[in-house]
């Protein structure tokens, strides 16, 4: 199975593809689409849904796994990352791809086994899991790889629920 892990943004989208066969979790490729701040949002916004298309097309995911929105304080910046992350799943549904999101904590839950686990944590987990060599940069591709991962673990423990609900 291969999975697309994205994080999603207006200006840095993080992308990770990572391979799982039976417990082995390989990464494919990774790395960043970025947009140039002070372009109008409707380019950026179609510059982002061409650039995840493109990855999709070449690398041939079964899966795509979005980071959920968490926002704070900044309404204008979640507004964008929204409408960022939806060029992203029309990009993928037009391509007929299984869609999973999850929650920042549903993701540290998953690659560290604790939801309140620092960003550091994570990012040294999936350095490990991957057997990278350095954790990725910027931040939003290690986090996009973590989302890959949670989203591997996901498809794994559902099979398994599946497989128990049918015997």
């Amino acid at each position: 199975m291969r999975v697309l892990g994205i994080d999603p943004g207006i200006a840095i989208v993080g992308f990770g593809f990572v391979d799982k066969l039976g417990h082995k979790l390989t990464p494919v490729q990774y790395g960043a689409i970025t947009t140039e701040a002070h372009t109008p949002s409707e380019q950026r916004l179609l510059q982002v849904y061409e650039s995840a298309g493109a990855l999709m097309d070449k690398y041939k995911p079964n899966a795509v796994a979005v980071e959920k929105l968490f926002f704070n304080r900044n309404v204008t910046t979640a507004f964008d990352v929204a409408q960022a992350r939806g060029a992203i799943i029309l990009a993928a549904a037009q391509r007929g791809l299984s869609i999973g999101e999850y929650t920042p904590l549903q993701v540290k839950q998953a690659v560290v086994g604790y939801g309140k686990a620092e960003k550091k944590q994570v990012q040294e987990m999936v350095k490990m899991f991957l057997k990278l060599t350095a954790v990725p940069k910027p931040d939003d591709v290690a986090d996009a790889l973590a989302v890959a991962i949670c989203h591997a673990h996901s498809a794994v423990m559902t099979n398994k629920i599946n497989e128990v609900k049918r015997t």
